[in-house]
């Protein structure tokens, strides 16, 4: 599976909200692979299909450590049906470079999605997990980990990210 190009603020269509996938087909699973290459290449715990520019309702996570990293999870139109609790974890993004802060959010949710099949499953996370989920499934409306810290802490990393997009661009 070829990697992917990885869509970096303050690409569009990382701000778009995502369409529900109609049917898991062939090519939909074939994208999910290669977002999962990409996504373990870069190196990265989940990727959002608009990461790679495609806005659909898909996110490929894969939280296991060592060995047992290899095996990741592809959902179809994944939701969050259930939440509780509270775990402020600092969280990165492969599409915010070079940034990471601490960001709240639910200790434990129940996520229900399609698999690579096509078939309904239900996921019930806490922990590093539940905090990928819903980090990955907010890419999904639109919204980066950017969208869930302070106005000030936000606008500093937007001026030192268009800083660094201009001198790349000279």
């Amino acid at each position: 599976m070829p990697i992917l190009s990885i869509r970096t603020y303050p690409d569009p269509v990382l701000s778009q909200v995502c369409q529900p996938v109609e049917a898991v087909e062939r090519s939909l699973v074939e994208l999910a692979e290669s977002m999962a290459e990409t996504m373990y290449a870069a190196p990265g715990i989940g990727l959002a299909a608009p990461q790679v520019g495609h806005s659909l309702n898909l996110v490929v996570i894969d939280t296991a450590r060592g060995e047992e990293r290899g095996t990741p999870l592809f959902l179809f139109n994944p939701r969050i049906v259930e939440s509780s609790g509270e775990a402020v974890f600092e969280e990165g993004c492969l599409s915010v470079p070079d940034y990471t802060a601490d960001v709240s959010r639910s200790e434990r949710v129940v996520v229900q999605a399609l698999d690579r099949e096509g078939r309904p499953i239900s996921i019930e996370a806490q922990g590093l997990t539940a905090i990928c989920l819903q980090h990955e499934l907010d890419h999904l409306v639109g919204r980066l980990f950017l969208d869930r810290i302070s106005p000030l802490k936000r606008a500093l990393y937007r001026k030192r990210r268009l800083k660094q997009l201009r001198k790349a661009s000279e």
